[in-house]
């Protein structure tokens, strides 16, 4: 497997800085209060009760488009939020009151499901069974 994990101080190198994820929603409070409330993300107010949510570390991988996931206008994004032991989230979750909208499945490369937002739409969740990029920023 081909890594650039053995280059030391990875961001030094790249101009990038980090991520900025936009999740657009008819229920902006609604979903703040979910990462805040729910899923207890760290923040900031950056005025005006607009709050900007810290997210675990990162990785981004490129998929190909097919039948089954289609590129709209050339391309799309997703984001799955990562665990470690995906069954305890999902207790968790559900102890919290937030509504499973797809069970747990086992697709091969990790465990998979996904939970319904506070605005209607749904968010994956991903237990991968793979070597991940986590950590590589660390550096």
């Amino acid at each position: 497997m081909r890594s650039s994990a053995s280059r030391t101080n990875l961001w030094r190198v790249s101009p990038i800085s980090g991520v900025h994820a936009i999740f657009w929603t008819n229920d902006a409070d609604g979903l703040r209060a979910f990462f805040r409330d729910v899923l207890e993300f760290p923040f900031v107010d950056a005025g005006g009760g607009w709050l900007v949510f810290a997210l675990p570390p990162t990785e981004a991988a490129m998929h190909p488009s097919d039948e089954t996931f289609p590129a709209d206008e050339g391309g799309r994004a997703q984001i799955y939020l990562m665990s470690d032991d995906l069954h305890a989230t999902v207790r968790e979750l559900e102890a919290k009151g937030v509504q499973i909208s797809r069970p747990i499945s086992d697709e091969g490369f990790g465990l998979t499901c996904a939970i319904r937002l506070p605005d209607g739409q749904d968010m994956g969740l991903y237990q991968p069974h793979h070597a991940t990029a986590l950590g590589l920023a660390q550096g």
